[in-house]
């Protein structure tokens, strides 16, 4: 990781023995948490101290200036030691993204000033509607503005001092970042859903927030699709990355279960379970998942990298995000698959016995299968079939919407 040893402007104490150390401890109360159901509250404040949000901040800026094969593999390790906190960051990492395309270097070092802090992002983007919109406001009011509205599935806002908001204002699709503790945000711990419970996506409230001129990022009007494919790719990467490190996880628990064993279901006497054929069956194939999860997410953490020089020099559209985008939804259909398998496969080492709730593994397979269910395969697997049989762009039916219902979010 040579990003992480060079001699650089990045302050101490952002190394990669000290991002294991911190995946270990996190590692260690995974289980308790999820039993209790604790927020990672301890574990994201280990993440912030040893500065993990500045992995992709540029190196002149004050950060580690890591890459994206690097910085995802960190992120598939720490998948592995609790599945939660990759989400948690998510928004967190595509706002630095977002910072390195923006040509005003200005205003972005700014922002990177403040994560370089430890300050830490989350996002509201998402509402409850009868079809895709946004009804948020942001109104004028005085030489600033006003904010209104509520969203839900705000991952990552519980833990963050900056909420990422997108709002409408008389028509034009705003993005804006909100201090997390500013009057009028509420924060809501209601996210119920089975798997990833500790991600903090719950509901967001916003009540006559007061917005500043210099907290707007972005402008655009609704006529446009709201996302690059070079962000859809990245955002889909943090899903696969988790994916993996959760089959890795499953690999790990499987090994750990079986070693002291000395009981094999269906043999009779004292028989070490670790030289059982069929276990070592069980444990060969989760190793192979877990090697192959992991080599497909590299696939496409090459293809945005190929992609990012293009993206840092602030060009809006390029062939390499779609080229991107696309190995990032073939990934998905397989990743998606291949970790369902592999947490499920994992009890099959230990008969009844492994489904003790004290040992937790059932979390694997509820964690993978929520974040299967996040951007459902079988749309991804539609679009690339018609990309593949008529030459369709993947984003096609939200760019038709955009047209079709102009000064609107698309409804597709």
């Amino acid at each position: 990781m040579d990003a992480l040893t060079q001699d650089a402007p990045a302050p101490a104490p952002l190394t990669e023995g000290g991002l294991r150390g911190v995946f270990e401890r996190i590692a260690e109360g995974a289980v308790a948490r999820e039993q209790g159901r604790t927020l990672p509250y301890e574990a994201v404040s280990w993440l912030r101290e040893v500065g993990f949000g500045r992995l992709r901040v540029p190196r002149e800026a004050g950060g580690a200036g890591v890459g994206l094969v690097e910085t995802f593999r960190l992120l598939t390790e720490l998948a592995a030691a609790d599945s939660n906190l990759p989400q948690i960051v998510r928004a967190h990492f595509a706002f630095i993204e977002g910072r390195r395309r923006d040509t005003d270097r200005a205003r972005s070092a700014v922002w990177y000033a403040r994560i370089v802090d430890g300050a830490l992002f989350g996002a509201a983007m998402a509402e409850l509607t009868d079809s895709t919109g946004t009804s948020t406001t942001l109104t004028r009011q005085g030489d600033g503005w006003r904010l209104d509205g509520t969203k839900y599935y705000s991952t990552g806002t519980l833990y963050a001092d900056w909420i990422i908001v997108v709002a409408d204002a008389n028509g034009e699709r705003v993005h804006l970042a909100v201090p997390a503790a500013a009057p009028g945000v509420t924060r809501q711990d209601d996210w119920d859903g089975f798997g990833q419970r500790l991600t903090g996506s719950g509901t967001t409230r916003f009540d006559g927030v007061a917005v500043a001129e210099e907290q707007i990022l972005a402008r655009s009007s609704f006529d446009h699709v709201p996302s690059s494919s070079f962000l859809t790719a990245y955002y889909q990467l943090f899903h696969l990355a988790t994916l993996a490190g959760i089959t890795r996880a499953a690999l790990r628990d499987a090994v750990a279960f079986v070693r002291p064993r000395t009981r094999t279901f269906g043999v009779p006497g004292k028989v070490s379970q670790r030289h059982d054929p069929l276990v070592q069956q069980v444990v060969g194939r989760l190793s192979a998942l877990a090697y192959s999860t992991s080599a497909l997410v590299d696939d496409v953490a090459r293809a945005l990298e190929r992609a990012s020089e293009a993206w840092d020099a602030g060009v809006l559209e390029h062939p390499l995000y779609d080229e991107a985008e696309r190995i990032a939804f073939q990934a998905q259909q397989i990743v998606l698959e291949q970790a369902l398998e592999a947490t499920t496969r994992l009890f099959e080492v230990g008969g009844a016995s492994a489904t003790s709730s004290a040992l937790g593994l059932d979390r694997h397979w509820r964690n993978a299968r929520v974040l299967a269910s996040h951007n459902p395969a079988v749309q991804r697997a539609r679009a690339l079939g018609d990309l593949e049989l008529n030459g369709t762009a993947l984003d096609a039916i939200w760019r038709s919407a955009a047209a079709a219902t102009p000064g609107k979010e698309p409804s597709a």
